[in-house]
């Protein structure tokens, strides 16, 4: 897919979507793709809302499996279809929409097909595993017309992020420059067991899907995968998308130009591979962000184990999840005038691509939005992992000048995975 013909499909998304194409009865029957931890969370989540059906369920771990059928038959006295394959779960013509909580590398192959099949999606954040898969899944939505939304509930979930947004478009900081976001990160190593035979209620083979073959360890699967770079980009991209949100929300932002970062992992007795340190700086258009990953916060912020600063010419807006606070000359302001609120509250994650399924419309966090945040926190982990400064051309998404690092926009697959 060119450049070209995906601003045009993303260009008339809301004409298509708001047709009506589609849409189900008054209850939604879901999937569940991938019921562990946070699936099991999305799970619960779902059920709370009575318009939600649950008919199917799958994983590739038989015990999770038969947890998260226990929890539907207690909370709903009903019992969903139960899959391994996900592939035979999207034949279903009786499932509407999906949710797919899988590991970061198990992303893009089921949301394509889900939107090939007809099937609106929530998929987990980070969106994908490389770029290419983003964009992918961007083609995939549009083309079919589905309605998408990615998991990154802090933008509708709480209202902080819309209150940071006013205040730094309505030039509360005068113009920003400067972006400092951070995250402290693990300081316990996982340990460093001996390979052996995966578990006999796993399928191991089917769970590495286009990752290369390994041999099974139990640090490299379930909620561990995050720090292998077969499988995901680490503590990094495990929170780039729920912090870097308010960042890109409130300064409109596309792609960075450049992007350098430096990094190790310093922790004994531990065969994880991602960084527990990490600097990335970013080059955007009029401004700079830095993007760090520590085991401490930021002086005079040690106790915000997460947030983002915006330095402005007329001040410094420091924010978290739930709060924000404003600096001028060194000093906490606390009567600044607040400019009146102008983005509407939400409803809730879930329920706003609940009711998007319904009305057709297009969701805050839908696969667009999704890519075009999720691209900055991948082009971080290409810089780590090449040692060099790379150059991005978003128009081609391509990076300059640089065979090797652009091989790392999107991965060769193992066979017979192929994504179409």
């Amino acid at each position: 897919m060119t450049r070209r013909e995906l601003i045009a499909l993303a260009g008339t998304a809301p004409a298509f979507l708001k047709s009506g194409l589609a849409a189900p009865g008054e209850r939604i029957n879901m999937a569940f793709i991938g019921v562990g931890g946070m699936g099991t969370n999305r799970l619960r989540g779902f059920l709370k809302h009575p318009d939600v059906n649950p008919v199917a369920l799958c994983d590739l771990d038989a015990t999770r499996l038969d947890k998260a059928l226990q929890l539907v038959k207690q909370e709903r006295n009903t019992s969903p279809e139960l899959f391994s394959d996900y592939r035979k779960l999207l034949a279903s013509k009786q499932i509407d929409a999906v949710c797919i909580a899988t590991p970061d590398h198990w992303h893009a192959l089921p949301a394509v097909q889900a939107c090939q099949a007809g099937k609106d999606v929530f998929v987990e954040k980070p969106l994908s595993y490389s770029i290419g898969e983003g964009r992918a899944m961007v083609k995939a939505a549009r083309a079919h017309q589905r309605v998408t939304q990615m998991g990154n509930h802090i933008h509708n979930d709480l209202p902080n992020f819309r209150r940071v947004v006013e205040l730094i478009q309505s030039g509360a900081i005068g113009k920003v420059n400067r972006v400092s976001v951070w995250k402290t990160s693990e300081t316990k190593g996982l340990g460093a067991p001996a390979d052996e035979a995966p578990p006999r209620d796993f399928d191991y083979e089917f769970w590495l899907g286009p990752a290369p073959r390994r041999p099974y360890n139990k640090n490299r699967s379930h909620f561990n995968y995050r720090f292998f770079w077969d499988y995901s980009g680490g503590m990094f991209m495990d929170f780039w998308c729920h912090i870097t949100d308010v960042v890109y929300w409130a300064l409109d932002l596309k792609a960075p130009k450049a992007v350098a970062a430096s990094g190790r992992r310093e922790i004994a007795d531990d065969n994880a591979e991602t960084p527990n340190y990490l600097e990335v700086q970013y080059e955007y258009p009029g401004l700079n962000m830095v993007w760090t990953l520590n085991p401490d916060g930021p002086p005079g912020f040690e106790q915000w184990g997460l947030g983002a600063a915006f330095q402005g010419s007329e001040g410094t807006l420091v924010t978290n999840y739930s709060e924000h606070k404003i600096f001028r000359k060194g000093k906490e302001i606390l009567d600044f005038a607040r400019p009146a609120a102008s983005i509407p509250d939400s409803p809730g994650h879930l329920r706003e691509f609940l009711d998007s399924i319904k009305s057709r419309k297009i969701t805050s966090c839908d696969v667009e939005y999704g890519h075009k945040l999720n691209k900055g926190g991948l082009l971080g982990n290409i810089a780590l992992r090449t040692g060099r400064r790379i150059e991005w051309n978003d128009a081609s998404e391509q990076i300059v000048n640089d065979k090797a690092a652009n091989k790392m926009v999107t991965r060769h697959y193992r066979k017979p995975w192929k994504l179409a």
